[in-house]
């Protein structure tokens, strides 16, 4: 006969409570039910485990040597359910995010910030790195979900939701002044010195497919890590900036910039939550995305 767990947590809540009676209330079963699972477990180790005394029961040597082990796995189980119920509750467990810095900056922070004051005891991991990177560490299980820009390429599972549109934009500083209220090609923009992103990003594949779909091939000035540093470059008449209007916005309003006029010009796109949808959600990380959506 195997033996049955439920056997070991009778002998267990015997060992804690000193007698039958107590063991059956902690246990919720009847006296009888926990007297025969310790016969069971006695007959099938076949050793005697406790001894009866006008005190209740008491541990033999060997079931002393048994408890240590019993107990040590009980109490494991035990604040395994516990833990369980806490991340059910949200009162525990942890979220691994990636993310850019648009996403971040302009769609995820907010959240992050109303889902933290409602579960504090849930733990949050933001990695900050391109949309390419981001889906990469998706594809080799490093992150739960990602907050990425679009174009995304397609991989096996993996499930897309757009939740907020971004526009690309075209924009230069006082040096520039003459382009402005002139409405460009792409072919003129190309002859400008364009200050844009790094190869490595969703932004640029996006604004160099655009403008390969018209001829024109980007040859860019400056080449830059993050975007905060592109509108800088372009207030101080480096280049023109290429870059998401979010990033643009407080330069645009307060003159130091000005958003070039381009026909055609980039259509929008959008920033999406990447997971994948073959593989279960933790409770935290279901429930967080359920905010954003």
């Amino acid at each position: 006969m195997a033996i049955s767990l439920e056997w070991y947590r009778v002998f267990y809540q015997i060992a804690r409570q000193g007698s039958v009676s107590r063991a059956a209330e902690a246990l919720f079963i009847t006296q009888s039910a926990v007297s025969q699972c310790l016969r069971l477990l006695e007959q099938e180790l076949g050793v005697v485990l406790f001894v009866r005394t006008p005190r209740g029961m008491r541990l033999t040597p060997e079931g002393e040597e048994l408890y240590r082990f019993v107990a040590r796995g009980v109490e494991s189980i035990a604040q395994g359910e516990k833990h369980l119920r806490q991340v059910r509750g949200l009162e525990s467990g942890s979220i691994r995010i990636g993310a850019s810095d648009m996403t971040l900056e302009f769609f995820l922070l907010e959240h992050l910030e109303t889902f933290h004051r409602r579960y504090p005891g849930v733990r949050i991991s933001v990695t900050n790195v391109s949309t390419p990177e981001t889906l990469r560490l998706l594809h080799d299980g490093a992150i739960d979900f990602g907050a990425v820009s679009s174009p995304v390429d397609g991989q096996a599972g993996l499930v897309v939701r757009s939740v907020s549109e971004i526009q690309d934009v075209f924009v230069a500083g006082a040096r520039f002044d003459e382009l402005r209220g002139r409405t460009l090609s792409p072919l003129q923009l190309a002859g400008l010195p364009i200050v844009c992103l790094e190869q490595n990003t969703s932004t640029r594949r996006y604004i160099d497919a655009f403008l390969s779909e018209h001829g024109v091939r980007l040859q860019p000035e400056f080449e830059l890590a993050t975007s905060p540093l592109i509108a800088q470059f372009a207030a101080r008449g480096m280049g023109v900036g290429s870059l998401v209007h979010n990033f643009a916005l407080p330069f645009l309003r307060d003159g130091r910039l000005f958003e070039l006029t381009l026909s055609p010009s980039p259509p929008p796109r959008n920033i999406c939550l990447v997971y994948d949808g073959r593989l279960p959600l933790s409770t935290a990380a279901s429930r967080l995305l359920e905010q954003m959506l």
